[in-house]
Order: C-alpha cells, then structure tokens, then sequence
C-alpha cells in the first residue's frame, strides 16, 4: 500500500490528525533552532580561545577587538568579562557573578522552545497508544453487532487500522526525541565550554594580580618562607 496522507488521516482519525499536527509544529521548530544555533555560531570556539591567549599575553585591545563582532555565545561572553575587567578589575568577585548572569542568559536562549519539542516527542507515543485503543474498541463494537457473522477480513482491517497511530506516533517520538536530545547535547558542550575557558581566564588574572604584588621573584620566595614559618 502507498503511503497516503489522506488515507492515514481517513483511517487514524482525529487522534492522527493531532499527532500529524504536532509533527508539523516540531519540525517547524526544529528547523528554527538550527537556523538559530548556525546564525549564533554554536560551537564555534577558536576566536574566542585565540583572543584569551592575546589578552593574557598583554595585547588587551587586539583581544578585545578579535571578539567584539564576533557572533558565538562564548565568544559574548568572553568579550563581556573583558569589559567588566578593563572598567571593574578591581572588583573581581562582581565581574564573575555579572559575567556567569550573561553566560546565563545566553545559554537560555539557545535552550529556548526546546521543551516543546521534547513534549511533542513524550506525547506522541501516548497519543499513538490512545488512537489505537479507541480503534480496537470501534472494531470489536462492530464484530459484537455483527451477531454470528463475523467477517474476519473486516475484523483485520478494523485492527491495522487501530495500529496506524501507534506507528505514527512511535514514529514521531523517535524523530523529535532524537533531534531534541542532539540540540540539548549541544548546549551542554557549550556550557561546558563556557565554564571551563571562564575559569582559566579568571585564574590567569589572579595570577597575574598575585605575582603583581612582588618585586621579584627573590621577594615572592621569600614572602612564602615567611608564610610556612
């Protein structure tokens, strides 16, 4: 049998046109956060790396300038702890909490109208399983009014019938379950990412801060003598 929408619709009934609905939604969706994750360069982490390495280097404005238009969430971020750092370095605790809040808020938008499409996933199978329950209730209500005539080509028909929004919907779930557990995976590398280069770039300044604090090295051997006794 050919795959025909109409006949799918015909034959699963409403609970196949919710399902065939939310497909369309999902996969709208869907083609929307991948526009949205190639336009925000996701995963794109070299400039924002290269930049760090010239901001620690001493080259603050050739940094800053190397991020600044450009488009990845790290690469935001990173160009925000630069600035809070150029017009805040003294207060360093405020810049790590403002530059974690605008980490935050970007990995919330490119996390944003996902659980849509892992609600469409989770539904769909039960929708499917709903479908074909109402189905076979139809099909053996019909097999009891038929008396002892029982036409088991009709009985059959009336089962695979009932079975379609199971498949449907088993289709669905696996389609949107996978593309939302991808788009998540995603994220989540991002997170990490963003995590562990933040932490890198903050311990090198204290670092810096630290060893500023010293005359020399004489003097920073001597200040830990000092300490352990």
């Amino acid at each position: 049998m050919k795959f025909d929408p109409l006949i799918l619709i015909e034959k699963g009934g409403p609970v196949a046109v919710i399902i065939l609905v939310m497909s369309v939604i999902a996969l709208a969706v869907s083609a929307y956060k991948l526009l949205q994750f190639l336009l925000a360069r996701v995963g794109r982490h070299r400039t924002a790396l290269k930049a760090i390495e010239m901001w620690l280097s001493g080259d603050h404005d050739g940094a800053y300038q190397m991020v600044e238009s450009h488009r990845s969430p790290l690469s935001r971020v990173v160009r925000h702890a630069m600035r809070g750092l150029t017009h805040g370095g003294a207060h360093l605790g405020a810049v790590k909490d403002d530059v974690a809040r605008v980490a935050e808020e970007e990995l919330r938008g490119l996390g944003r109208h996902l659980r849509l499409i892992e609600l469409i996933g989770q539904l769909a199978p039960l929708l499917g399983l709903f479908g074909t329950v109402i189905g076979m209730i139809q099909a053996f209500s019909e097999l009891q009014q038929s008396g002892a005539v029982v036409n088991p080509s009709a009985l059959a028909g009336g089962i695979w019938t009932a079975l379609l929004t199971t498949a449907l919907g088993l289709g669905v779930a696996i389609i949107f379950s996978s593309v939302s557990s991808w788009f998540e995976g995603r994220i989540e590398n991002e997170r990490s990412t963003i995590e562990t280069t933040l932490t890198g770039f903050f311990a090198n300044r204290i670092t810096e801060d630290v060893a500023r604090g010293f005359d020399d090295v004489t003097s920073f051997q001597g200040a830990r003598r000092g300490h352990a006794n």
